[in-house]
């Protein structure tokens, strides 16, 4: 996962990195056409798979100032979410702030937009956020890859968040022998008390906190952190609050990933 930072005296983001994969995902997964069983650990393939991506990134004008992931397996230039099948998400309502849901909503559709991407909202969840997240959870979610789950959590929770990180973001990558890597199953945990404490204490907090929700986003779409202080994933945000140039040729070039119907 990447965190993101708040210096509260002067209200400046700093974002650290902190790369998380799920264990499920650190090595191939099951052979081409693997049949479905019962307790199988993965789901059967080509779940909501389209023939065609099911956006189109917007044509990309602002300069490369953006880093993708480091992709694991050597010679592939960037990881991504399969364009053919929508990116679903859902969230868990314990400790959300008030207006907080619509917060992540335009988040969403501010990663959406400028990745061509389509999400697709499941609804409230009970999960709890965990750095060894199962990315197949047949009981809760269907014989389907777990969505991307987004919880207000604390740092009591999410040990992660202690001191002043107010948000964590990744996701982690499935493969089927001979095909690309995809990412799947993220995760965005959010320092309720912390952005509970901007959003009442400042002019432009509800602004600032969907930032961050906007930043983890391309954390879990794939983007790394920038040196560029002129975007959103700077290290150092000072005052940006939407995806820049540089964001969104990252998300633009994230949204173009290959279609892999095999996994």
């Amino acid at each position: 996962m990447r965190s993101i930072r708040l210096r509260t005296v002067l209200g400046i983001a700093l974002v650290v990195g902190l790369y998380f994969t799920p264990s499920l995902f650190d090595r191939v997964i099951l052979p081409v056409a693997a049949p479905y069983l019962p307790g199988a650990k993965i789901p059967p393939p080509g779940y909501e798979a389209a023939p065609a991506p099911l956006g189109t990134p917007p044509a990309s004008t602002g300069s490369t100032a953006f880093v993708l992931e480091k992709s694991p397996k050597e010679g592939q230039r960037l990881v991504a979410y399969d364009p053919c099948r929508p990116v679903h998400y859902v969230m868990r309502p314990d400790n959300a702030l008030p207006g907080g849901d619509a917060l992540i909503r335009q988040a969403v559709a501010a990663a959406s937009l400028a990745s061509g991407l389509q999400f697709v909202y499941d609804g409230t969840t009970t999960e709890a956020p965990s750095d060894n997240r199962s990315a197949f959870q047949p009981d809760r979610y269907g014989k389907r890859w777990a969505p991307v789950l987004i919880v207000w959590s604390t740092p009591q929770e999410t040990p992660g968040l202690a001191g002043n990180v107010a948000g964590l973001g990744g996701s982690g990558y499935a493969q089927v022998p001979g095909q690309p890597l995809v990412l799947a199953a993220g995760q965005v945990s959010l320092d309720a008390p912390d952005l509970a404490g901007i959003m009442a204490s400042r002019p432009d907090g509800a602004a600032e906190v969907r930032a961050i929700i906007m930043h983890e986003l391309g954390h879990v779409l794939g983007l790394d952190h920038v040196a560029d202080p002129t975007q959103l994933m700077n290290a150092e945000n000072r005052g940006v609050l939407d995806f820049a140039d540089g964001d969104r040729a990252g998300l633009a070039l994230l949204g173009s990933g290959p279609c892999v119907p095999q996994l």
